[in-house]
């Protein structure tokens, strides 16, 4: 059942008396540095996470296996001692706390009776493959080299606080089950020096990475996150990733290399969450990624990106239903989104989030871009206005910035007392509150006109006879309605009873179209 053992004859007497033959092999298999299999060749029966019992034959002590990584035999003559066991059963409580680990260690499809203990332990590099563990409590391990579990599952839990995996921590397929506090992995302060890969995951508790530090890359693609005993499913303040961070699709049944295109007809797994998501203050060197994630939320739960920075957020998963998207305090570069990712009116918060460039995957028009805005204020908040309009006129988009201004001043008014609600309501509908200006023109032509014609018929006797100039009903109207500009016409006439009303209401609207064009002039002079 070993590869190679090729012992020679006076190596038996190196063995302890008190072996099983199971671990007699075991014990051979590791000084010679090959692969112990113990599987029987039924993948029914030789199924760890299987019902089928493994009898005595497939059974060795976790003291041996102990023994053997922490103090074990020398390798034999041109060999390298290391523990590689296929289809084998470990009893008892494998404890290595504390302990310096220098072979290296490689389990396939084996089964735990009971939980590994490895706080505080050493290693080179450590894979376990597709094995059943009750749990794994790893807090302050460390690693020179990788730390691989992908489809092992944990029955109560992974502990991996404080660790550093010196390479690459795999966790992808891996199913993990809560543990009393209600986490399914606890890897708050960890570090990684690569990447942290944990596709296909399945996560039936509190997946928590606080204050984590990966140094490359951290890929849930295709996870499935769940957590209905709590409000977080995925919980990561302060977490820092060298690159990205991907909440997007993966190939199922497919060999590909991770982040790559899946084969034509592969079946595509979306992320998945069931429970709030927590990544506040988070620092991500390239993007963080949300490519068709779905979320399902209660009210009380949210998707928090408080305070993240990133060159690149892609807000492209599914609107969720429930719940809240706050981004509230969020820096980033490019803001890469569509419309239909974006929750409804209450349930979006973006009180202080900074971008710098939209880049919209479909349509946006502006009409619901506003409405993105509008959903964002609950209650009339100038910021993410200013915000939009600063980005549209860097984008060189200066119409569309003067309209999302104009719906900033129309969201202001509706906040206002009744009097300056009726002047906001008199200021839009002359010159829209100064950003068109060319309404003004309109107004003042056609004042101008309606007041040349009218004066045309009137009385006007001179103020003073003789000295005086002609009479011109045009310049007149125009003298009314222009402030400040004195054209020598107004001092001059004596008018009366309803002209002189008529001349009162060219001045006063002649004032409110100069004040309004001069309140936008400035703001926008403001902006400039």
């Amino acid at each position: 059942m070993t590869e190679g053992a090729g012992l020679r004859a006076g190596d038996a007497g190196d063995l302890p008396d008190d072996l099983t033959a199971a671990e007699a092999g075991m014990w051979q298999a590791f000084r010679n540095g090959s692969v112990y299999d113990l599987s029987s060749g039924d993948p029914t029966v030789d199924d760890p996470h299987g019902g089928h019992p493994w009898g005595p034959g497939r059974t060795v002590r976790a003291r041996i296996v102990c023994w053997l990584l922490l103090d074990g035999p020398p390798a034999l003559a041109g060999r390298v001692s290391s523990l590689k066991l296929r289809g084998v059963q470990i009893s008892g409580t494998m404890d290595l706390a504390g302990g310096v680990v220098v072979p290296y260690v490689e389990l396939r499809g084996c089964r735990f009776e009971r939980e590994v203990l490895l706080p505080e332990a050493r290693f080179t590099t450590v894979r376990m493959v597709n094995c059943s563990v009750p749990r794994l409590e790893a807090a302050r391990l460390h690693t020179e080299g990788d730390l691989h579990l992908p489809r092992c599952r944990f029955h109560n839990g992974v502990r991996l606080t404080d660790a550093h995996i010196g390479t690459d921590l795999m966790l992808n397929q891996a199913t993990v089950h809560r543990d009393r506090s209600g986490r399914s992995i606890a890897a708050d302060g960890m570090s990684v020096g690569q990447d942290l890969q944990a596709e296909l995951l399945e996560s039936n508790g509190e997946l928590s990475l606080r204050s984590a530090k990966i140094g490359v890359s951290l890929s849930l693609r295709g996870a499935r996150l769940a957590n209905p005993y709590g409000r977080l499913a995925l919980n990561a303040p302060q977490l820092t990733v060298g690159r990205t961070l991907y909440l997007t699709p993966a190939g199922v049944g497919a060999s590909m290399v991770s982040g790559a295109t899946p084969a034509r007809g592969t079946r595509i797994q979306r992320f998945e969450c069931q429970g709030g998501v927590r990544l506040d203050d988070g620092r991500f060197e390239d993007a963080v990624d949300l490519e068709r994630a779905r979320f399902a939320f209660t009210d009380d739960q949210e998707l928090s990106l408080r305070r993240v920075q990133t060159p690149e957020l892609r807000f492209l998963g599914e609107r969720p239903q429930r719940g809240k998207v706050v981004l509230s305090g969020a820096r980033v570069v490019n803001l890469v989104d569509r419309a239909s990712a974006w929750p409804g009116p209450g349930n979006l918060h973006m009180g202080g989030f900074q971008y710098e460039n939209l880049v919209p995957q479909g349509p946006f028009p502006l009409e619901e871009r506003l409405g993105w805005v509008s959903a964002a204020t609950a209650e009339y908040n100038p910021e993410p206005y200013e915000r939009l309009a600063a980005v549209l006129r860097e984008g060189g988009e200066d119409e569309d910035a003067r309209e999302v201004l104009l719906a900033k001043q129309r969201r202001r008014r509706e906040s206002l007392p009744l009097a300056a609600k009726f002047w906001g309501y008199v200021q839009d509908w002359t010159v829209a509150y100064g950003y068109r200006p060319g309404r003004a023109a309109v107004w003042m032509a056609v004042l101008w006109a309606a007041g040349s014609l009218a004066f045309a018929h009137a009385s006007h006797p001179p103020v003073q006879p003789g000295g005086h100039p002609p009479w011109n009903p045009a310049l007149f109207a125009l003298d009314l309605l222009l402030p400040v500009i004195d054209l020598g016409q107004v001092g001059v006439w004596r008018l009366s009873g309803g002209w002189q009303w008529l001349a009162a209401a060219l001045i006063l609207l002649g004032w409110i179209l100069a004040t309004t064009v001069a309140a936008g002039a400035t703001r926008l002079l403001r902006r400039n």
